[in-house]
């Protein structure tokens, strides 16, 4: 019997916390009144929405995380360049050779590039994630947390809600039961990690079967990712990036990734491309901490298309050489498959 008060109150203390989880009453209304003058959406379809989601403290975990130490490009290219990665890279791309072709052919994205993106974002479709999409858009939603900066939290809390609203959009357009799907703690699905928005915007198919299904059909993620660099400016045939010589006096940072540099701008401030280009183009300029020291970097259109899958330049650079150690293997003899290749190289949520 001595073991009642102390169960009562075990049961109570967990009580409180859930309760305390419904969403704010005026973020809720105001949710509610956006999304329908938005998208259309009634109350009540919303509101039913909201009633398969739940709160789950391990995705705000996930986000309270104190902030990592920025790796260095020393340390963060050996976490996706592994022998491992780039042998499974060119496993994939020959095991559907055909496919990523068709898709190269109908959008000038190499195939190399599509396989990358994969390789990085999921380890080619092994590791998707395992939060409920729907759980996840609704905690960071309604209860994004308090990280020291307001103004930042709750333009990140409105671009979860707006996500919410928009995955019940893409359930209702492609027939996608979203409740029981899983992805990132972020809410990004699918063989690509896209975001509901994301999804609807850039999602194609490529089977031919009337849907877009980035989670079982290869031949729509290939078309899907293909169609996201298209969209956000890819260049056929064009560079991804160039390493650079700096002259000893030179120090130019940009303020951001566009590529707005002619190349004999750059190189009236003593930045040239180690290997002669051809022609003049835009560019930006990247430092990097690199295993000898900074490397410099220069980025053309294409390289800022991939940051437009992810906002760091070392996940752009990244992508980029994966892509060219995957791509160097075409040929090679089975037996150094996994290899890396020799010499600098050349150029993803």
């Amino acid at each position: 019997m001595r073991f009642v008060p102390l169960l009562s109150a075990l049961l109570a203390a967990l009580a409180l916390p859930a309760a305390a989880k419904a969403p704010d009453p005026a973020v809720e209304a105001a949710f509610i009144a956006e999304a329908g003058a938005k998208y259309g959406l009634s109350e009540a379809e919303i509101r039913e929405w909201l009633g398969k989601a739940s709160y789950r403290q391990g995705i705000v975990d996930l986000m309270s995380r104190p902030a990592e130490r920025v790796k260095p490009w020393r340390e963060y290219r050996p976490i996706f360049l592994t022998e491992a990665r780039i042998a499974g890279g060119r496993r994939f791309l020959a095991e559907h050779r055909a496919e990523l072709q068709r898709v190269e052919d109908a959008t000038g994205v190499p195939k190399q590039y599509i396989v990358a993106i994969l390789g990085v974002e999921t380890s080619y479709g092994r590791i998707t994630g395992s939060h409920r999409v729907l759980d996840a858009l609704y905690t960071l939603g309604f209860h994004y947390p308090s990280l020291g900066d307001p103004e930042r939290e709750a333009r990140r809390a409105a671009f979860f809600r707006d996500e919410l609203a928009q995955s019940l959009l893409l359930a209702r357009e492609e027939g996608i039961d979203i409740p029981s799907r899983t992805g990132s703690y972020a809410g990004a699905m699918g063989w690509g990690q896209f975001m509901p928005s994301s999804y609807r915007a850039y999602a194609k198919d490529g089977d031919g079967d009337g849907r877009r299904d980035l989670f079982n059909s290869l031949p729509d993620v290939f078309a899907s990712v293909a169609n996201y660099f298209v969209a956000h400016g890819w260049e056929p045939g064009a560079p991804v990036v160039a390493r650079a010589l700096v002259a000893a006096d030179a120090g130019f940072a940009p303020p951001d990734l566009e590529p707005r540099y002619s190349l004999a701008e750059l190189g009236n401030l003593g930045i040239r491309p180690l290997e002669a280009l051809g022609e003049d183009r835009p560019a930006t300029v990247v430092n990097l901490e690199g295993e000898q020291g900074q490397e410099t970097w220069l980025g053309f259109r294409n390289f800022y298309v991939i940051t437009r899958y992810n906002r760091s330049p070392m996940y752009a650079l990244a992508v980029h050489q994966l892509a060219e150690a995957i791509a160097a293997g075409e040929a090679a003899p089975a037996a150094t498959a996994g290899a890396m290749p020799a010499g600098v190289p050349a150029g993803g949520r």
